[in-house]
């Protein structure tokens, strides 16, 4: 059996994963509900834990999006933004920011899968603050 490929960071698939972020985080300040619908993998074990909710299925998941208001949310600006690829099919992306308002950190991460036959999709997805100040 041949070992998968696990090379970290081949730049053209960084690049492939932070376009696709990007896609993302527009959608969610307009409020694209198609795009963020087009980011997450259509499947009952896709997860996503927010802020004010927890989305267990690509169908819960969706009706948040539906009820979300559109807007810029809850980030004021990034501080941090990592991305790690490991091969050519697998990837986290791992955002620190300041949150809008308050003098707190958010953090997201996400954890994406290159599927065969649909692309890049979000197969689970965390928000979160740190209570702490920033500074």
């Amino acid at each position: 059996m041949t070992e998968p490929d696990r090379t970290p960071n081949i730049p053209e698939v960084v690049d492939e994963v932070r376009a696709l972020f990007e896609r993302y985080e527009t959608a969610l300040e307009t409020k694209d509900v198609d795009v963020l619908d087009d980011t997450f993998w259509r499947s009952p074990h896709t997860i996503r834990y927010a802020l004010h909710e927890n989305g267990y299925g690509f169908d819960e998941i969706h009706a948040h999006r539906v009820r979300r208001p559109p807007g810029p949310g809850i980030k004021e600006r990034r501080i941090r933004l990592e991305i790690l690829t490991l091969g050519r099919d697998f990837a986290t992306v791992n955002l620190e920011f300041k949150v809008r308002g308050r003098e707190l950190v958010g953090r997201q991460s996400q954890t994406w899968v290159r599927f065969p036959d649909l692309g890049w999709k979000v197969v689970a997805a965390h928000v979160s603050t740190v209570g702490d100040p920033l500074w």
